[in-house]
This record gives structure tokens, sequence and C-alpha cells, in this order.
């Protein structure tokens, strides 16, 4: 068995997974620690509730791989077989675990519920397996030996696996003498697509260090951008690297590691100590919903108005009925007096305010599917600026909601100059009063 570089399989159940009903996020979870130890993923395997086909698999895998990780089935259901799948396999039966039953009990307990018989069935895994702890859910973790090979089970809910990696990612490097070596700094932007950041960092760095691995992973509504390298001795490329993206991409640069966007701003209003609120229409409240997401967002955002009917507009955030008559809904003035509103109602220091089309009916030729007007910024510095956006109405509103926060981020960081996505989006100028 290799004793530095071991064949790493990945096997998911499930038939959720199979239809389509649920998307596969874990596979790529895994795979990501997995690289902090240098493995990767030779073979990925997804197979439905399927007893048999799940016992061929896991019997041949554990026979080719000195790592098989098994995602998913671990449930108290009918169609959970992943430790009846073991056993079988290991030609073991299975047997009432008192570390799992411990676990279970403890599980009902903090929600004093009973311990059913459904429930009971997570707490039997297979003869001489180990449990791995799940420090969320009911259902444990699994570890064993079958054909010389380690297996281990994890549960598929994504919550309940991201905290049981940080033990298994320690088992693997004990067994197989590893360490952290490669090192991965992640640069979280807005504003621009892969392509256009690929194209200024092939323009602006003449020979990229091939010791720095650059890679991009495009996501709605942000574009991360990777910088992988094998071990120290290359951190001062990776330095240099990574110096020369931010120069590059400037206030496109969010933060590091797993940033969002509404957190950047939650940050910074803290840092400052104001208050924002949002006046929204066409994004439905999907901007406050990113903010009240952030932990402790309460000590800077009190409240958020979605006012998606004119009516509503005009009686709750103050808009003129004949400014409504005469520009329409979607219109530069309607989306600064929004703004005006909702800072006066909610006592706030800033606001982000918008009101579009959000589709796919409903446009003009005049005012086309995905147009928008936003404003943002506070009493004295209020800005405009309309966009066209014409894709599907949910990203449309991710995106929207993302450049609203993104506008927001800049002023309150003294950001001078326009985001790439102004000038691909824009239908007009940025306003500002008194500003030429």
């Amino acid at each position: 068995m290799p004793t530095s570089h071991p064949v790493v399989q990945l096997l998911l159940t499930g038939n959720e997974i199979m239809s389509g009903d649920t998307v596969d996020s874990n596979s790529a979870m895994i795979a990501q620690r997995l690289a902090e130890l240098g493995l990767v993923i030779r073979r990925k395997v997804t197979v439905g509730d399927d007893q048999a086909l799940l016992r061929e698999e896991v019997s041949a895998i554990s026979s080719a791989a000195d790592v098989l990780i098994i995602n998913g089935g671990l449930g108290p259901t009918v169609d959970d077989l992943t430790a009846q799948v073991l056993a079988e396999a290991a030609g073991v039966p299975l047997r009432e675990h008192a570390g799992a039953l411990a676990h279970l009990k403890q599980w009902c307990a903090r929600r004093n519920i009973p311990l059913n018989d459904a429930n009971f069935k997570q707490a039997m895994l297979p003869r001489g397996a180990a449990m791995i702890e799940n420090l969320i859910g009911s259902a444990v973790g699994i570890q064993m030996e079958l054909n010389g090979c380690l297996l281990i089970c994890t549960p598929g809910v994504p919550g309940e696996l991201r905290p049981m990696l940080d033990p298994i990612m320690e088992t693997l490097s004990k067994r197989f003498g590893l360490s952290s070596r490669v090192e991965v700094v992640r640069l979280q932007t807005f504003g621009m697509g892969e392509a256009t950041a690929q194209q200024i960092i092939d323009d602006g760095v003449e020979q990229w260090p091939e010791s720095v691995a650059l890679g991009f992973r495009a996501g709605a509504p942000q574009v991360e951008v990777k910088l992988t390298i094998s071990g120290p001795s290359h951190r001062p490329e990776l330095e240099y690297c990574k110096q020369r993206i931010h120069e590059l991409l400037g206030s496109h640069i969010i933060g590091e590691g797993d940033i969002r966007l509404a957190q950047r701003v939650v940050e910074l209003l803290r840092q400052q100590g104001k208050m924002l609120t949002t006046a929204e229409s066409c994004t439905g409240g999907q901007i406050a919903a990113m903010l009240t997401g952030i932990p402790g967002a309460s000590a800077v955002f009190q409240a958020g108005f979605v006012s998606y009917a004119d009516q509503i507009k005009s009686s709750v955030l103050g808009v003129d009925q004949d400014v409504l008559a005469e520009h329409g809904a979607v219109s530069e003035p309607v989306a600064r007096q929004m703004a005006q509103g909702a800072m006066a109602a909610a006592a706030a220091d800033y606001a982000i305010a918008v009101t579009g089309i959000a589709g796919p009916d409903g446009g003009t030729e005049e005012k086309p599917v995905g147009t928008v007007w936003l404003a943002w910024g506070s009493r004295e510095k209020l800005q405009t600026r309309c966009l066209c956006w014409p894709v599907e109405r949910s990203l449309f509103q991710t995106l929207i909601a993302a450049a609203g926060l993104d506008m927001i981020r800049r002023s309150l960081l003294g950001v001078a100059g326009e985001s790439h996505y102004f000038f691909q989006r824009g239908a007009g100028q940025i306003k500002v009063p008194g500003a030429e």
C-alpha cells in the first residue's frame, strides 16, 4: 500500500442525486480538503439507492483503492443503505454501537424528542467499525477496513459533512504520513467574468511562475481566482502573484477565502459605525436576505422595504405619485426617492434601492427586460445608475442584488472609478447631485 500518495476514490449514493433533485456539492467540498494534503480523487462514482449495485461498487472499489470515501445513505429511512451494504460487503453483521447510540440519545435529548425505531437504525454499524463523530446531525460517520482499503462514510447533508472533514483529514494524514504541502490563496471578485480576468492577468504578467497554478471558479455572483503552490519553498512566487493580481484587478477584489459581498459590506459598516437600509422592487428582498444571512448584521441593518407595487412605493417610501406617472416605476427619480424614503423611515445612514424589469415579460422597446435603476449612497451623496442585465429572472435578481451591495462596498471604501460591469451593462452614466 502506498505510504505517501494513496489512491482515493469517491462513491456518492442516493436516488435524489441520480434524478437531479439534489445537486452534488459534497464531492467538491471533499476534493478541496483532500487537495490540502496533496491528494486527488482518482475516480468518482454515483449510484442510486440500489443495495445490490452499492454492494458491488463497494467491493470493487475497495479492491482497487487505498481510500474509499462514501457520501450519503446514513440516515434513518429505508432508502439509507450504507451501513447495511458495508456489512454485507465485509461479511459481518450489523451490531449496536455504544458510541453511536449514546450520540443518538444526546441528539434526541437536546431536541426534547423521543428516540424512535427509525432513529435507532443509525446506531447499528457493521461489526468492528468505528464511528466518526457528527457535531450537528443524528447520523454518525463510519470508518472501517475492507480488502486493505480504508472506508470512510459521511452523511450527505453538506452542513454535517463540513465539520466532519477535519478529523477525517487528520486520520488520512496520520495513516499515510501526509502533511499539508499544498497552499492555496483564493481571491473573491465581483464585476468581471473569468475570461476578462484571465486576459487582464495575461496582459499584466509577462512571465507567470510555473510553480504557481492559476485557476478560476465562476459562480453567481462572484468569481474566485485561485493560486496554488505545492510547498512552502514557492511562497515568494505565490506572494508575487497575489500582489500582481491585487494590482491588476484592484477594487474588483472583495477579499480572500470564502468572503461574500454581503459579509464585506457588513464588516465595513461595523467598522464605520453606520446603518444601511434597502428599498427593493424587482429583487424582492434578496439584498436584505443576503445581509441578514450574515451573523451580526443587526448591528448595521435594522429594516428593509420590499415595495413591489407602485402604491407601496408611494405610501411607504414617499415616492411622488406624479413622478411615478411621468417617469414610470423603472426610472432614475423613482429609484432616488425610494432610497431617500427608506433612509428616512429606517433612520439609516446609507441605502440601496433597486427598481427594474426582471422578466420574462413586462419589457418595452425603451425599457427592455433586464433594465434596472439602482440608487445607493447617503443623503449627501446619493448616486444612481441604469444597468441592463437581460438574463433569466432568478439570475437577474441575484446579479442586481450583488451589484447593489458592490456599489455600497465601493462607496464605503471610497473607491474611485467604475466597475468593469458598468461598461458591459451600463445604460446611463452615474448621476451625483451637484456633479457635472
